[in-house]
């Protein structure tokens, strides 16, 4: 199971950290995935974060936005910042054995909830 937290309302400019916990499983071994959907267009890959920590992120979000992992706390972070209004959508994390370097290809077996994340201008 995994549970995401941290979305907010925020300006443009600001930040944000989400929170991805997860429970039920080994999460140490699995690669976690932050992807985001904006209503009216699909779901895309924003943050990989492989079991040896290893970070890929998408060009939209590079330099911008940080994704960690605490092992110990079995929860995924994706740390947030300058914040634009193209960055509002509902943030899922999901969570599966894959490689990260292509996590965007995956349908990943294991997601949250999501947590609405909206960036005014």
């Amino acid at each position: 199971q995994l549970v995401e937290s941290g979305g907010d309302l925020v300006q443009s400019g600001e930040s944000l950290r989400l929170s991805c916990a997860a429970s039920g499983f080994t999460f140490d071994d699995y690669a976690i995935g932050w992807f985001r959907q904006a209503p009216g267009k699909e779901r895309e890959g924003v943050s990989c974060i492989s079991s040896s920590d290893r970070a890929y992120y998408a060009d939209s979000v590079k330099g911008r936005f940080t994704i960690s992992s605490d092992n110990a706390k079995n929860t995924v972070y994706l740390q947030m910042n300058s914040l634009k209004p193209e960055d509002t959508a509902v943030y899922y994390c999901a969570a599966d054995l894959v490689p990260c370097s292509s996590y965007e290809l995956y349908n990943f077996g294991t997601w949250g909830q999501g947590t609405q994340v909206t960036v005014s201008s």
